[in-house]
């Protein structure tokens, strides 16, 4: 093999090792500071010069490193791009306006409640399901912030005022999230028609449902700031979409009111019903993987 086809066989080897990096296999690459560091000792007898060594020391400027000029009669350039060039994380704020919202109790499983399907206990209400669906996109690669404060006391008719406080004290903080989710536990309409649960893989699954409020205010009169409804409409459209593709039923055709549900602080923010009272947190829990799974897509958009 003469030097021109050992440098285009090192450049395929070079190819296959970033790739395999990036897809995370078992490939004998490693990354070190600002460059990669790859030995091919034990790939073949045939690639014997240390075409793949390239300074390790981070870079100081955000510029890719590239490695030595290659031997001049090559015709590529090889170009190494340092963790710098990575994509920033998407953020995403969990809270729960309704914090002591909770499920249908269970005989082997029972809570204390606060009043009828409500309880303090984070084990048993919306909290324990916003745990879950945070560890759950934590495991996709998404920086989660969920935030338990409990808003319902004093006054559960006032809790909307103080999760309201919360988001601007994070915007303030200079806080800034791509998604900002206040899941809830909807209320059993006895008038509701279709199943309460889905067959999702062999396992019943509690039924989801988005809200987007519009802001208009009951009195038509509405608020000062009004939420941008049809960005976050589309939104909500988009992951009940999902939802729905994943398993077929799984959610609600998305719910439009005229309220504001704080959904004006920023675009990306929607409601998100989790189940309702007649259902177990078990179901509910079951659900949350293909929501996490919509969340996720919708970032992208």
């Amino acid at each position: 093999m003469n030097r021109q086809q050992k440098i285009r066989l090192a450049v395929v080897l070079l190819a296959a090792a970033l790739l395999g990096t990036a897809a995370g296999l078992n490939l004998p690459a490693r990354v070190q500071g600002g460059g990669v560091v790859a030995a091919f000792s034990a790939f073949s007898g045939e690639v014997t010069e240390n075409l793949f060594a390239v300074a390790t020391a981070p870079q100081e400027t955000g510029d890719p490193a590239e490695t030595p000029a290659p031997p001049e009669d090559a015709d590529f350039v090889i170009r190494l791009l340092g963790v710098q060039t990575e994509t920033p994380r998407k953020r995403v704020l969990i809270y729960h306006t309704h914090t002591y919202e909770a499920y249908e109790q269970t005989p082997d499983d029972p809570y204390e409640e606060t009043e009828k399907w409500r309880s303090a206990d984070s084990a048993y209400n919306v909290v324990r399901v916003g745990e879950e669906l945070a560890a759950l996109l934590r495991g996709l690669g998404v920086e989660v912030v969920h935030d338990v404060t409990a808003f319902e006391p004093p006054n559960l008719s006032s809790a909307y005022t103080r999760s309201l406080e919360m988001l601007e004290k994070r915007q303030a903080a200079g806080e800034k999230y791509d998604l900002y989710i206040d899941l809830h536990r909807d209320a059993y309409a006895e008038s509701q028609t279709g199943p309460n649960t889905v067959n999702a893989g062999g396992v019943e699954a509690a039924r989801l449902m988005l809200l987007i409020g519009k802001g208009e205010g009951q009195t038509s009169e509405g608020f000062d700031q009004r939420p941008d409804w049809e960005a976050n409409l589309a939104v909500a459209q988009a992951m009940t979409d999902d939802l729905n593709a994943q398993v077929d039923g799984l959610c609600r055709d998305v719910c439009v009111k005229t309220g504001r549900y704080n959904q004006h602080v920023a675009v990306g923010c929607v409601l998100v019903e989790a189940g309702n009272n007649r259902n177990t947190l078990e179901e509910v829990l079951a659900a949350m993987p293909y929501l996490a799974d919509a969340i996720l897509k919708a970032l992208a958009l």
